[in-house]
Formats: structure tokens, C-alpha cells, sequence
């Protein structure tokens, strides 16, 4: 399979919320994790630990998360550790409600529809009809540096998979099912579970793949010094 150049593998990564059901074999899979293993790591400790399911594991795995939220609410469901903060000021607020309501927007889910916002929240506990789910998880005695080599892992995995011609969607809305999680695929609570990720082929024909994010130019968030 060719690859993208590398500027148009991060322009064209998106997080995609509707995959196709063509499946993705076990060696490009292990090849994508091999080129993100590359990621910088601090004293290169490489702190990643990535569980992989797809085929019958991973409609296994679905089915068992969506069946604790049936019995226990959503509300029983939430992450070990704060991904957002606790109060929200601009410009974060600000861009968090226009992603959701664009999103929303295409999938004609109005202001006020729990039950659809709900449900399209549980998307997310499909990986989205994805062939293939990751979740990552890290020590828990390991410190903010190992977040953020995690953060750096991640995005080049999702680099990788885009330039192979594939699609991925971050989600930290796994995390929140951490209890089932653990059960299923023999995480330890040794082990922080931080997010997920569903890897696949984008269904274009989705509405809610026609999203496109806005991003602050560079002036907004950087300085420039002796230039």
C-alpha cells in the first residue's frame, strides 16, 4: 500500500465516527504500532501498553460495555481521571460547544435530545463499527512525562495509520468503561486506562464524517523571538 507524504497524512487525519466493515489483518496493524513506536519517549522508557481487539473480541468487547451502561446508566460510567477541566473559561469553552453543536448539527440531533445525544455518546462503546479497537493504558506509578510520551505515541500512530489510507478516531469516552475494561481484557489495576482508539476505513457516504474542525492559526498560540 503507498503512503501519503507526511504533511498530507496530518492534514487529512480526522477523527472519524463511521467506518466501513472492511477488516484490517493483524500485520498492518502491528506494522502501524511498529512506526509509532518510533515516538520520542523520555530516557526512551516507552511507557505505551496498547491492547488490540477486532472480529468477534472486539463485538464481544462492545457488547459487554453496552450492557453495563443498560444496567448501571451512564452515569455509573466515568474515567478513573480528569480528562477536562473542572471549570470551563474561553477560548475552551467556546470551541468545545461549536464542535459538538457541528456535529450534532449533521446528524439532525437538536439542543435538549438527551436520548440522542446519549446514544450517539454510546457510539463510541461500538468504536464506532470499527474493525479494529485499541486501548491504552499506562503504570500507574508512572508520572506526567509518560502522558505525554503516551500523547506523542498516539498521535503518531494515528500519522501512520493515515498514511497507510486509514482512519482513526481517538476516545477518551472508553476510559469511562474501565470497570468492564479490566474484566474483559485482563487489564490489572496496576494499569491506568486512558483512552481508546478505532481504527478502520472511513464510510464517507456518513454524515457525521462530513465534520470539518477549525484550528487556530499559529499567531494565536505561539511567539516568535529573534526572527
Amino acid at each position: 500500500m503507498a503512503s501519503l507524504p507526511a504533511d498530507e497524512a496530518i492534514v487529512t487525519r480526522r477523527s472519524v465516527r463511521a467506518f466501513l466493515p472492511i477488516p484490517v489483518d493483524r500485520a498492518t496493524v502491528e506494522e502501524l504500532l511498529s512506526l509509532a513506536s518510533r515516538a520520542p519517549s523520555g530516557t526512551n522508557i516507552q511507557p505505551w501498553k496498547v491492547r488490540v481487539v477486532a472480529g468477534e473480541a472486539r463485538l464481544r468487547l462492545s457488547r459487554a460495555i453496552q450492557a453495563a451502561v443498560d444496567h448501571d446508566g451512564m452515569e455509573k460510567h466515568v474515567r478513573e481521571w480528569n480528562y477536562y477541566p473542572e471549570r470551563w473559561r474561553e477560548p475552551f469553552l467556546g470551541r468545545r460547544r461549536k464542535i459538538g453543536w457541528d456535529l450534532y448539527g449533521l446528524l439532525g440531533i437538536r439542543k435538549g435530545d438527551f436520548e440522542a445525544t446519549e446514544r450517539q455518546h454510546r457510539r463510541n462503546y461500538d468504536f464506532f463499527d470499527a474493525p479494529v479497537g485499541m486501548i491504552f493504558t499506562l503504570d500507574e506509578d508512572l508520572e506526567i512525562g509518560s502522558w505525554l510520551d503516551l500523547g506523542i505515541f498516539i498521535g503518531s500512530l494515528m500519522i501512520a495509520a493515515r498514511g497507510r489510507g486509514l482512519d482513526t478516531c481517538p476516545q477518551a469516552a472508553l476510559a469511562n468503561a474501565h470497570a468492564v475494561l479490566r474484566a474483559e481484557l485482563g487489564i490489572p489495576q496496576s494499569e491506568i486506562i486512558i483512552c481508546g482508539m478505532a481504527l478502520g476505513y472511513e464510510d464517507k457516504s456518513a454524515p457525521e464524517n462530513q465534520l470539518v474542525t477549525e484550528r487556530a492559526p499559529a499567531s494565536e498560540f505561539a511567539t516568535f523571538t529573534g526572527f
